[in-house]
């Protein structure tokens, strides 16, 4: 359920011009930015560029264009 919330015009600035280059809505690069930044918290030894590899990953699977990888092969 969308909610709303008070952020400085600063980000909201940031974010179009970021929002703009990726090809997202305001709103949605700033829910990339919180995602990120919560997979970053809860896994601080890993490096943003392994954890967008891992999320581009998982949606190749879920549409279809990747294969999983079985452990032990």
């Amino acid at each position: 359920m969308p909610t709303a919330v008070k952020i400085s015009d600063e980000l909201v600035a940031k974010a179009k011009i970021k929002s703009k280059v990726f090809k997202r809505s305001v709103a949605g690069q700033i829910e990339y930015w919180a995602k990120i930044g919560q997979i970053i918290e809860e896994n601080p030894e890993l490096p943003l560029p392994l954890i967008q590899d891992i999320l581009i990953g998982k949606e190749e699977i879920k549409s279809g264009l990747g294969t999983p990888y079985v452990f032990g092969k």
